[in-house]
């Protein structure tokens, strides 16, 4: 099984919410899901993002592979993207 790490759209006509989660790579944007990770509100100024950075780091940890907006998210909030080995 292949995890992503994604932003599952929430909210209303032209007041996009997002979610933070891990999921099947082979489910729907909005689909089922593994953990909720966090959130990310674009409509606010600026854009508010709240992120568990340990669930974050277990799942990248695990080998879950974050999309190209996570990343960014990502490295806003300060959590290292990087693999890193446990020792």
């Amino acid at each position: 099984m292949a995890v992503k790490i994604r932003l599952q759209r929430h909210g209303s006509k032209k007041r996009p919410f997002y979610r933070l989660v891990a999921a099947d790579s082979r489910m729907r944007r909005d689909g089922r899901f593994l953990e909720i990770l966090g959130t990310y509100d674009p409509t606010n100024e600026p854009a508010t993002v709240k992120i568990d950075g340990e669930k974050a780091q277990k799942w990248l940890n695990e080998g879950a592979q974050p999309t190209d907006t996570v990343k960014n998210l990502f490295k806003q909030a300060g959590i290292s993207s990087n693999k890193q080995v446990k020792k």
